[in-house]
């Protein structure tokens, strides 16, 4: 579907005001592109980012820029009035609010490119005896391996990124036919998805992002294993009768010591933590921090900048 995409440059102050303003025309969503945010995150550290660019703030336009996206045939009508709306807020600014130059700039946009581009350059994975494929393509796979299909219209991990698929090797070294397996953060399903194809008993899939839950669903349905899934909208923080024999965290290492003295209670003695989103600098607090809860290392593995680790729990 084509749309028409509004651009308005102002300021940080400002922004949340063209917002509201711009949210009056559309169904489809408003953006605010400021990276005065992404140096609050720098100067404040307040963030799940584990690494980030100290430089990527300097000699950037400073502009902040608000999008929003309008059906091509309303474009012209509210081309006009937004041009009404803005001039009324420049006129009308409150105090001391600056709301910078309100230039609008105009295009001719495609909301499924991304789609059509990803279409064009994903193809099948192979990542020990697993195969992560996109639900368009025909593929055979061999003697003793598994097919995960991933829906093209899903909005999380494709199991390209090294995390993924480090955490679906170490999978297979320790899953048992009997198992119950957690997969905390699931996003598309993609671990949780690979355990039942593996043999895994049953797994619980969970995610506190709407968008995810609903991808991890549909996956579910797309491989056939819905009777052997939970996929459920919550905190594995806040449950503490779910319990399995694994428990996958892909998250990050700041999100993964934030679960750690809670995760405790999901993973059965004895049992298996595999986990990953770790990059090197952040390895040894995650170690120690699990370490001292009663968990001890088993396995690390490494791909390009990131770790993975599989942990038994012994107490």
């Amino acid at each position: 579907m084509k749309f028409i995409e509004f651009t308005i440059s102002t300021t940080t102050e400002a922004s949340e005001l063209v917002s509201d303003i711009l949210w009056n025309y559309t169904n489809y969503g408003v953006a605010i592109c400021d990276v005065n945010d992404v140096i609050e995150l720098i100067e404040k550290h307040r963030s799940f980012w584990d690494y980030i660019d100290e430089d990527l703030h300097k000699d950037i336009e400073k502009d902040v820029l608000v999008k929003a996206y309008v059906a091509v045939d309303e474009a012209e009508k509210v081309a006009v009035s937004l041009r009404a709306d803005l001039d009324e807020l420049k006129k009308n600014a409150y105090g001391n609010i600056s709301v910078g130059s309100l230039e609008t700039v105009k295009r001719e946009v495609d909301g499924d490119d991304w789609i059509e581009i990803w279409r064009k350059h994903y193809r099948p994975m192979l990542f020990g005896k697993v195969w992560i494929c996109p639900e368009w393509i025909e593929h055979e796979v061999g003697d003793g391996e598994v097919e995960v299909k991933i829906d093209s219209n899903m909005a999380f991990g494709t199991g390209e990124h090294e995390t993924t698929s480090m955490c679906i090797e170490l999978i297979q070294k320790y899953l048992s036919p009997t198992d119950v397996l957690i997969d905390v953060g699931c996003g598309s399903g993609i671990l949780g998805i690979s355990a039942i194809k593996l043999g895994a008993k049953h797994a619980i899939l969970t995610d506190i992002d709407y968008v995810a839950v609903k991808s991890a669903t549909q996956n579910c349905l797309l491989n056939g294993v819905s009777d052997k899934a939970t996929v459920a909208h919550s905190n594995l923080l806040d449950d503490t009768s779910v319990v399995g024999d694994i428990v996958v965290a892909n998250i990050t290492a700041d999100i993964l010591k934030v679960l750690a003295k809670s995760i405790l209670k999901n993973v059965k003695s004895g049992g298996m933590l595999i986990m990953s989103g770790i990059i090197h600098s952040r390895y040894d607090e995650v170690l120690s921090v699990y370490s001292s809860l009663g968990f001890s290392l088993k396995e690390k593995t490494v791909k390009g900048e990131w770790i993975a680790m599989a942990m038994e729990r012994t107490v």
